[in-house]
């Protein structure tokens, strides 16, 4: 089975190519354009972790170039697509918005067309719970109303999703979106919360919790995340609706306040936190949680790994790649 994996050096999708290439076996070909949004060195570490697996390939290139992906694609003509690549971040989006129409738009645009021109036998794609905005209500259904973002990276994500559809309904494209919530684990980007406080209560330095740390989010453990992914991968919409297009949600369903997330971390790290307690900032969503009953129906996903194992295993990881003892 080959399989094509976008932002192949990115944390979730190198946790996906390896599984992929690990343990399914599958033939993997990774693509990413290992930009500096964060770590380049990062990403090159996961990807030295990938070359190991007799199953991975990469190619570095940026997938919004329409022509470059599109030659990869035919050259590789693979039965399964995940694309993964995208500008990722909330806030940096209100900075650089220019860096999320390239990469989540030009960029996927780029992706459905070659999908288009050379139908893999199911395309999944990350969408993200920021889809939800204004006016939604806990825990977050697949038929809620998605109209109002708060976030333009929210935005960009709610675009792939009526692109997706289009695709499917204009060139019968087996299509699944999939709303991720708050993925956590070990290789995570440097931009995410586990790595920025652990940073922070290691060296001492103030962190900022936004909300008065009373937000309250849907941490997801990567290895679930992984799980989910593949089990939707290998079953495409069949009998195919019509168009042959599916979204799901894909979270933990047990909301944490980040407050207490913080603790947490504390405990394990051996370290108090100097925290600053600061007002909501713009684009925050006060409070995730994903509803799963569709795909556990579509699939038996259901989540395993606890938030107290899963930041163990994270803080392990942590520890050994940052060099905090």
């Amino acid at each position: 089975m080959k399989v094509l994996v976008t932002g192949a050096a990115g944390f979730i999708g190198y946790h996906v190519a390896r599984r992929l290439a690990g343990t399914n076996r599958c033939d993997v070909l990774g693509v990413d354009n290992l930009n500096d949004y964060y770590s380049v060195e990062l990403k090159r570490a996961r990807l030295a972790e990938l070359a190991q697996l007799e199953g991975f390939r990469f190619v570095q290139a940026d997938f919004a170039d329409a022509a470059a992906f599109g030659g990869i694609h035919a050259n590789y003509r693979p039965d399964y697509v995940i694309h993964l690549g995208a500008q990722a971040g909330v806030r940096y989006s209100m900075e650089n918005p220019a860096a999320y129409v390239h990469s989540n738009l030009a960029g996927f645009l780029s992706v459905l067309e070659a999908c288009r021109k050379l139908p893999p036998k199911h395309l999944v794609f990350a969408s993200s719970s920021s889809v939800y905005g204004a006016g939604a209500t806990v825990p977050f259904h697949e038929d809620a109303n998605t109209d109002r973002p708060i976030s333009f990276y929210g935005a960009t994500k709610k675009s792939n999703e009526l692109m997706a559809h289009s695709y499917a309904h204009l060139h019968g494209l087996n299509v699944t979106g999939l709303r991720f919530f708050t993925v956590y684990g070990p290789w995570s980007r440097p931009d995410m919360a586990p790595t920025i406080f652990s940073k922070a209560i290691c060296e001492g330095t103030p962190l900022r919790l936004f909300n008065h740390g009373k937000c309250r989010r849907d941490f997801t453990y990567v290895d679930d995340i992984v799980d989910g992914v593949v089990k939707v991968l290998l079953y495409p919409p069949v009998p195919p609706p019509v168009p042959p297009f599916r979204l799901f949600n894909i979270g933990h369903h047990r909301p944490v306040e980040v407050l207490l997330f913080v603790r947490m971390l504390e405990q394990l790290l051996g370290r108090t936190a100097q925290l600053e307690l600061l007002p909501a900032q713009p684009g925050d969503m006060i409070e995730t949680c994903a509803s799963i009953e569709r795909l556990h129906g579509a699939i038996g996903f259901t989540p395993k790994v606890s938030l107290e194992d899963g930041l163990r295993q994270f803080v392990d990881w942590f520890k050994a790649y940052y060099r905090h003892a």
